[in-house]
């Protein structure tokens, strides 16, 4: 084992905690730029995939890397491979956090492992996190980043105009469909109400310079979010108590993405499709309101 990844290891089990209250003025900011006539109002459910919008660090200048992140060797191991990346999540409510209500979230390192993918060296950390109320929240996030080298990025294939999503196979047989138009405005507001400073979402001359991505990315939980919503949108007196989703390819901006869905019983199945592809899979559970 390389000194390098003992060094890293010495990060499992490092912990933070932090506190934050889910606020009305923040739903009602994620529920304009998804374009919901009304958002969730005092001691309603905070709708899941939005608890990627509560406890945002707060970051002086110095704290902050070259890519707009939190510098490393903090919380997150110091990771030498410049490249980040959100690959998955995965989140399970035990009860619904409420609008107005104040949580607590302590984070843990779970696991830190190096490997060998056909892009060169891989750093894969696993966080999660622990989000209790003082009405009761309970639920656990957690989530996979992948570290890498900057390689550049090919530009997808676009496809002619008229590309039927619903001709991609999503791997299940869709009965819900709706479209999100993934453009600078959204990603700002997206970045501005989760507080995500990584650059590759709103800097568009460091995405191409430095990261060497064709365009701005868009966020990886902005689109599982849009997945989540398509779920509780047409599963009318239900919510999603659970869900894991694994990014597949980037998205970036601007692009079209539609949302593919359907549920049987309790369980339901999400696919993100941009152009000819699926880019997002998700599968999870509802349970009553």
């Amino acid at each position: 084992m390389s000194q390098e990844t003992v060094s890293l290891a010495d990060w499992i089990g490092r912990t933070e905690t932090r506190e934050e209250t889910a606020s009305a003025l923040l739903a009602e900011r994620i529920a304009a730029l998804l374009d919901h006539e009304r958002a969730p109002e005092a001691g309603e459910a905070w709708p899941v995939a939005w608890v990627w919008a509560l406890f945002p660090p707060a970051l002086r200048s110095g704290e902050i890397g070259p890519d707009g992140h939190r510098r490393r060797g903090g919380f997150l191991p110091p990771v030498p491979l410049p490249r980040r990346m959100w690959a998955g999540s995965t989140v399970e409510v035990r009860r619904p956090i409420r609008v107005g209500e104040r949580l607590t979230r302590r984070s843990e390192i779970l696991d830190v492992v190096d490997k060998t993918g056909r892009s060169g060296p891989l750093v894969f950390v696993t966080v999660e996190h622990r989000i209790t109320g003082s009405e009761g929240a309970d639920l656990t996030d957690r989530h996979s980043i992948v570290y890498r080298e900057i390689t550049p990025t090919p530009v997808p294939e676009r496809p002619a105009q008229d590309v039927d999503p619903a001709g991609v196979d999503p791997g299940f047989v869709p009965l819900w469909q709706r479209r999100l138009a993934a453009g600078p405005v959204l990603l700002f507001q997206y970045s501005a109400v989760t507080f995500n400073t990584h650059r590759i979402h709103y800097d568009e001359p460091y995405c191409r310079a430095v990261e060497f991505y064709p365009g701005l990315v868009v966020h990886g939980p902005l689109i599982a979010t849009g997945l989540a919503d398509l779920v509780e949108a047409n599963a009318p007196g239900r919510f999603v108590q659970a869900f894991t989703f694994r990014a597949l390819a980037p998205v970036f901006a601007p692009a079209e993405v539609t949302f593919l869905g359907r549920a049987d019983g309790d369980t339901f199945s999400a696919a993100a499709v941009c152009g000819n592809r699926v880019v997002m899979r998700m599968d999870g559970r509802t349970a009553p309101r």
